[in-house]
């Protein structure tokens, strides 16, 4: 009696759910078709705006090309790559409309353009219109203290939505790496799109993190310790690597900087017949000016990190290392001093900069341990002229510009065995050494020493195989492989 009951009562419950599946089809069915429509009308009033805005005052259609950077007025590698460009595709281009999306609000456009030539040395010789976004808050990872790729990602988007009712450009570039713009721009802006990736949001370096259970600056100690939380981090990374990739494959030109950077989009946005390595711009003919015979200002020996204070660097690193480096050496040798170069992007970058200095007092190593943040050109471009060592320690850089001015400077670099420097930088040119990598404090340390016990001779010899290996990133390479790669975007 009781299993016919249970089993009456199932088919009642399947009944009722079967009565509401046709008007749920039908709501759900009734909602996409609305939600087409709404997106279809916003995309034909952006279409009238943006006739209406390319039209010049002599009545002729201009092109309308947009840089997505929210971060333009920041002094790293990426600004540099957004300035080389914009100033490679006027030209080009040069009856074309440039526009910048910024969320640099608290700074003037000509102050965003004299920060350029001072930090990068570059000039642009046309006009630059900047379109300032004020919910550039709705991308920083301070806002999402959990589930910060997702909540940095959807930010993006309404960050986006901001920049298209502002302006509609004939041609997007993300150059700052927010994917999730891509289709917004190309299916409801009608753009042209493309995208510059320094650095994939997330890679199979990053699962395999997690996978793995390791502690890293993405994966906290309290999830590798916990075996289910590290599953539900796995799906939801797996989930997010999917969602990226879908958008992702919405880019019509894809440029990356560096071989490692390639591996991880090919195999995310799975867009190999569009994708091109174009390695990021550097000032090396400016570097290259600098003598290469050890010429000291002061006696002693100048240890130099040029980076931003972001947590990814790995700066302590840097500083433990160094700690240890003094440790090793005898008091009669020659006095060493670290030089930490970088840019500071907010106050959480800042806040980095004072953890760094209360480290270097733990250490005792405070008198040794110098930071100098947002320093003009010239100041860097003194500092590497006077270093010995140039110091890196990111894991897995997914290129590293700093490596390479300190190449290009003269300073044997010691780098991080992963990422561009292992794979594109710090590489065998003809055969001959051009630098060193490192893992640990201690692989640092002992590398380290081993590079101030050289000769002045055989030092200057890997000087020598450095500067001859990175012409290949000069700015005049990036401005022929960037316009052959954007070109289709053009036609």
């Amino acid at each position: 009696m009781a299993a016919s009951e249970s089993g009456w009562c199932l088919c009642e419950l399947l009944r009722f759910f079967y009565s509401l599946f046709f008007p749920g089809l039908i709501v759900c069915g009734t909602l996409c078709i609305c939600l087409v429509i709404v997106l279809w009308g916003i995309r034909l009033l952006l279409h009238k705006k943006k006739k209406s805005m390319s039209t010049s005052k002599n009545g002729k259609n201009e092109m309308v090309i947009a840089f997505f950077h929210p971060y333009c007025n920041a002094g790293g590698g990426g600004e540099r790559v957004l300035w080389c460009a914009l100033r490679a595709l006027q030209k080009k281009y040069p009856e074309a409309v440039y526009v910048v999306y910024t969320g640099d609000v608290n700074v003037s456009g000509q102050q965003i353009l004299e920060g350029a030539f001072r930090r990068f040395n570059i000039r642009l010789t046309r006009p630059v219109q900047f379109v300032f976004l004020r919910k550039r808050y709705l991308v920083e990872d301070s806002l999402y203290p959990h589930f910060t790729l997702l909540g940095q990602s959807l930010g993006s988007i309404f960050l986006g939505w901001e920049a298209l009712m502002q302006c509609v450009p004939d041609v997007y570039i993300d150059s700052m790496g927010y994917a999730f713009t891509l289709p917004l721009f190309k299916y409801i802006g009608g753009c042209r799109v493309g995208s510059y990736v320094h650095y994939p949001t997330i890679s199979t370096d990053m699962l395999s993190v997690v996978k793995n259970q390791n502690v890293g600056f993405n994966n906290a100690a309290f999830i590798t310790r916990n075996p289910f939380l590290s599953k539900v981090k796995l799906i939801y990374y797996y989930l997010f690597a999917f969602a990226y990739g879908l958008v992702g494959s919405c880019s019509d030109v894809v440029m990356v900087n560096s071989s490692w950077t390639l591996k991880h989009i090919l195999s995310l946005w799975k867009v190999g017949n569009c994708t091109n390595i174009v390695y990021p711009p550097c000032d090396v003919q400016t570097f290259l000016d600098i003598p290469l015979h050890e010429k000291k200002v002061t006696p002693g020996h100048l240890l130099v990190s040029v980076g931003q204070f972001r947590p990814e660097k790995n700066h302590p690193l840097q500083i433990r290392a160094f700690a240890k480096l003094l440790n090793k050496v005898a008091e009669s040798s020659p006095s060493l001093k670290l030089v930490l170069i970088g840019g500071c992007r907010n106050k959480e970058d800042e806040c980095r900069v004072n953890q760094l200095k209360r480290l270097s007092e733990d250490l005792g190593v405070q008198e040794d341990v110098e930071f100098k943040i947002n320093i003009p050109f010239n100041e860097l471009k003194n500092y590497l002229s006077e270093a010995t060592i140039g110091l890196h320690t990111m894991w897995n850089e997914h290129f590293g510009i700093g490596v390479v001015e300190c190449m290009a400077a003269g300073t044997v670099i010691l780098a991080h065995n992963s990422g561009g420097p292992k794979l594109d930088i710090v590489v065998p040119h003809e055969g001959d050494i051009t630098g060193f990598l490192a893992e640990t404090e201690d692989d640092y340390a002992e590398t380290m020493v081993h590079i101030l016990s050289m000769s002045a001779e055989k030092r200057l010899q890997i000087r020598k195989n450095a500067r001859a290996s990175v012409s290949r990133f000069s700015d005049q390479e990036f401005e022929v492989t960037f316009l052959s790669s954007v070109e289709k975007l053009f036609q």
